[in-house]
């Protein structure tokens, strides 16, 4: 492969070669997915820019556009669904306000509660903002069969689960400085 002339196999065969023991059984995975996901977020970035949003902003109207009709939500939902924090979302919001893609009302939980709605012109900039980046990420693995794609899609999870896990678990000593 021209942009990667050293696979994964062979850096971890350089690194047994080098330091025998070290242990390497990650990076035939870890390397691939660390690759992928540089490849697909710069992807993503060219798309976005030819849609005219960036990425923080198709995040926000997306949450709001997949929460139904009348695709209102609360900052604090929108801080939730996001994982970001709230002082993000308020960012967000005031910046996709200024552009005139959502509208802040008074929201039902209480004097401080704020929802947030689309305007039609947010609504229309999500649905074409969506179907570029999706068609565009569904054109990118279609080297792999509905079934490959399935069996990739659940082994992710799965790890990503595990991963989760063992992260949250791991001793601080463990996890700080090398």
């Amino acid at each position: 492969m021209a942009d990667h002339p050293t696979s994964p196999a062979e850096i971890a065969a350089a690194w047994q070669r080098e330091r025998p023991g070290t242990p390497t059984d990650s990076i035939e995975i870890v390397t691939p997915i660390w690759r992928l996901a540089k490849m697909f977020a710069d992807d993503r970035v060219r798309v976005l820019r030819a849609a005219g949003i960036d990425a923080a902003t198709l995040d926000l109207l997306s949450v709001i556009r997949r929460s139904g009709p009348p695709y209102r939500l609360s900052t604090r939902e929108l801080a939730h669904r996001t994982l970001v924090t709230a002082g993000a979302i308020s960012q967000r919001v005031a910046r996709a306000e200024r552009a005139g893609l959502i509208r802040r009302s008074p929201g039902e939980t209480g004097r401080k509660s704020v929802a947030v709605s689309l305007t039609d012109e947010g609504h229309a900039l999500v649905e074409r903002s969506v179907d570029s980046v999706l068609g565009r990420e569904a054109s990118l693995v279609a080297g792999l069969t509905a079934v490959e794609r399935a069996t990739l899609g659940k082994l992710l999870e799965k790890l990503t689960i595990d991963v989760q896990h063992r992260i949250a678990t791991a001793e601080p000593s463990r996890t700080s400085g090398s």
